[in-house]
């Protein structure tokens, strides 16, 4: 199999090395099927699409809603990386999956509108599948189930032709895709609750929540229940693993 390619933004190790931690385990993949690439860490190098399966993107400390002035050189540099990349994926209809700051890239590659009005605080919501939605990434998932979310921003107004996937009761985007094989989500698709647990702790001065706040939050966490978004992983391995 090909492998895939996975970049990150995190710039805390422990958090980096969690993310791709988890994606191997939940998407089911060997250290040698999952390139990785830390963008923040140094400028993207040349992307040969022809040498993976897919390209996921993972999550960011990075908003996209933030005004330029605020965002770090490095920020802007990854934005603008993604941007070229996205380019040439979407143009190909390459297969892509951006879990968390992907809706934010994707969508706004793709004329989207991110802003506040849908942010979500750290924790457990309900995803229910859109009306209609009948896709091979969702194969063996119940219409509606727990997913971990904790976002700044969110899709305000989708991307026009992009099909919406999934959304819950305070964010009306939770996943969509563009053209046939590019994805992106709003909930974290990798994380479970030892995970989650471990970048509140890395996080919990970064306004995400009120830092005193950070016990109560991990609790509601560790009682938490959340497997299936998973399934979305292993289904996008399985689809586009490609000899």
């Amino acid at each position: 199999m090909k492998p895939f390619l996975f970049l990150g933004t995190r710039p805390e190790d422990t958090a980096a090395d969690e993310e791709y931690s988890a994606l191997l385990r939940f998407g089911g993949l060997q250290p040698d099927q999952l390139l990785r690439v830390r963008l923040e860490a140094a400028p993207m190098p040349a992307v040969d699409l022809a040498r993976f399966s897919g390209i996921i993107l993972g999550g960011s400390p990075f908003t996209y809603s933030d005004a330029p002035a605020q965002k770090s050189a490095t920020q802007r540099r990854v934005e603008a990386e993604l941007t070229g990349l996205l380019d040439t994926v979407v143009d190909a209809d390459f297969p892509f999956l951006g879990a968390c700051y992907g809706v934010s890239t994707l969508g706004v590659h793709q004329g989207g509108a991110m802003d506040r009005q849908f942010g979500e605080p750290v924790g457990d919501v309900e995803i229910f599948l859109a009306d209609g939605a009948d896709d091979p990434l969702l194969a063996g998932m119940p219409p509606r189930f727990r997913a971990f979310v904790g976002h700044k921003e969110g899709c305000s107004r989708l991307p026009s032709g992009a099909e919406l996937l999934a959304c819950s009761a305070e964010c009306p985007v939770q996943m969509f895709r563009i053209k046939q094989n590019l994805y992106a989500t709003q909930f974290h698709p990798e994380l479970d609750a030892t995970g989650l647990v471990a970048r509140i702790i890395i996080y919990r001065h970064a306004g995400y929540f009120p830092p005193q706040q950070a016990d109560q939050v991990i609790a509601a966490v560790r009682a938490a229940n959340v497997t299936v978004p998973h399934l979305i992983l292993r289904n996008f391995v399985t689809r586009y693993g490609t000899g």
